[in-house]
């Protein structure tokens, strides 16, 4: 057997790859089933399904978007506890999407991709994974979702502390807390949920913050069994209760997008719960925001700002200087002995795929293709990479909506794309680079009149100071964008139709790391 045979043996081809077992992930493997296409693998690196709800796992980990908005239009969960899920309820919904549309046999735990190369010469991407499994896909699917790599802070002295270290992503649950010295670096969305359920238990606490977030009120209630017992038996009864959530956080879109001065009924919430959480008021003082509400994400808790009014929570504000192998000392010079580090630091949101990970057209790097920005047509193709559709990626996250709602249009289009591919007898479709100029210019040009142009520093802008992660307008706007398929932005192309002696040589091609 020679080397390309055997390389092509080792090669798993499918139609479809998905990297990501998330709601992007599940979502695009119910909808390819539904569509007739069952020749697609799934990729997930962690050991189990879920995403960013198996990963995290904090103490309080909460969805910020009410239960019955978060989840499939397709697929309501009648059951819900909470307005708001904890994460546990929301990751075994998921594993109830999984088994019931019998997605298991399609997913592959464990097994992340160490990269994917295009190949000119088979219209197909080769891709191989961190398990040495090697597969080559018709069409690849990014459904990693912008919240998979965590931040960490570039503070110096950060490899020399020797106490426990870990980021809010990565719980550390063997790890006990309790009666010890604890700091968390970080006031985002994932620390005001953990720093109330870990302040009774740390001996003490410092909590390290840069810049204070607007915390509005939570309206979290449990769901009583009377509702739930009236969604199971009318389903309509819940969709009419889905469908007016959906349109009430659609209104929000005008003040983030159309308003921006309406931000201030907003402040005027916010102050509001911190007034009665934070009865100090130089306390209160150091937590009110320095920017309009919505420039950073917008945060919900009953619970946050009580939690800081304990005896054994400190609020620091000054910064930190550096990290010692058991303080943190600040800018004051001020040194704070610590046993533990928990990083509540957020995401890579601007920059969720790592360097030489995704190569395409001409060895191009996708991270190299990006170095001025993300970019991408409805934040699904970028041009130069075929066959590649992306979930969740260039500003079509959310400040105001589901992020679910995002998936399953994109979801439609992905579908949509590959139906045109079969029915026009295409092997390839590549976004044009005029097409994919143009709306991204649009794009900005809207996003520049946004509350997040305001002027604050958040996760929403790259490191060029470009919002790359909000969609800057309804939600509705974005559905009719991508209700149709439109070939004649894409460019269509088919695999060149060779003899066997040079296909072979293709196989060799593959073979190599380097191909492309």
């Amino acid at each position: 057997m020679t080397h390309a045979t055997a390389a092509a043996a080792a090669t798993t081809e499918v139609d479809v790859l998905i990297v990501g077992s998330g709601f992007g992930g599940i979502c695009t493997s119910i909808k390819l089933k539904q569509a007739g296409i069952d020749n697609f693998v799934v990729l997930e690196q962690d050991n189990d399904i879920g995403g960013t709800w198996y990963a995290n796992t904090y103490p309080g980990c909460a969805c910020d978007v009410q239960s019955h908005l978060y989840s499939f239009s397709f697929e309501p969960n009648p059951n819900w506890t909470h307005m708001f899920a904890r994460q546990r309820e929301i990751w075994n919904y998921q594993r109830h999407c999984v088994d019931k549309y019998g997605l298991r046999p399609h997913i592959r735990l464990s097994c992340g991709v160490e990269q994917a190369v295009w190949n000119e010469q088979r219209c197909a991407w080769r891709v191989v994974t961190t398990t040495g499994e090697t597969y080559r896909a018709r069409t690849l699917v990014a459904a990693m979702g912008p919240l998979s790599r965590p931040a960490l802070p570039k503070i110096r002295g950060f490899d020399k502390f020797r106490g426990k270290t870990f980021h809010s992503s990565r719980w550390d649950h063997d790890y006990d807390l309790d009666g010890k010295r604890v700091a968390v670096i970080g006031t985002g969305a994932s620390a005001i949920q953990f720093v109330p359920e870990i302040a009774p238990r740390v001996g003490h606490l410092s909590l390290f913050q840069r810049t204070a977030p607007w915390v509005v009120p939570r309206p979290d209630r449990r769901i009583s069994r009377i509702e739930r017992s009236t969604f199971r038996r009318f389903p309509l009864v819940q969709r009419i209760y889905r469908n007016l959530l959906y349109w009430r956080l659609e209104a929000r879109a005008i003040v983030f997008t159309q308003l921006p001065r309406l931000a201030r009924a907003v402040e005027w919430l916010g102050r509001y719960n911190l007034k009665r959480g934070i009865p100090d008021p130089e306390l209160r003082q150091r937590l009110t925001p320095d920017f309009p509400a919505g420039c950073k994400r917008l945060l919900l808790s009953d619970d946050y700002y009580p939690a800081l009014t304990r005896r054994n929570v400190d609020l620091i504000t000054n910064g930190i200087s550096e990290i010692t192998a058991d303080a943190i000392v600040c800018e004051d010079g001020r040194t704070i002995e610590v046993d533990a580090i928990i990083y509540g630091t957020g995401f890579q949101a601007t920059a969720p795929v790592p360097a030489n990970m995704i190569i395409g057209r001409e060895g191009l790097d996708l991270t190299d293709r990006w170095q001025h920005g993300a970019e991408a047509f409805l934040g699904i193709s970028v041009s130069g990479f075929p066959n590649l559709y992306f979930l969740l990626g260039p500003n079509t996250g959310l400040g105001h909506n589901s992020v679910l709602f995002m998936i399953e249009t994109q979801v439609h289009y992905l579908i949509e794309a590959l139906r045109t591919m079969q029915d026009g007898g295409f092997d390839s479709l590549e976004i044009r680079r005029d097409v994919e100029l143009e709306f991204n210019r649009k794009i900005q040009q809207r996003l520049s009149h946004t509350v997040w142009a305001s002027g604050c520093k958040s996760w929403y802008l790259d490191a060029n100071g470009r919002n790359t992660t909000l969609w800057p307008g309804f939600t509705v706007s974005y559905w009719a964008a991508t209700r149709k398929f439109r070939l004649a932005s894409y460019v269509g192309g088919t695999a060149p139709r060779e003899p066997e002696r040079i296909a072979a040589t293709g196989d060799e091609r593959d073979s190599a790391p380097e191909a492309a």
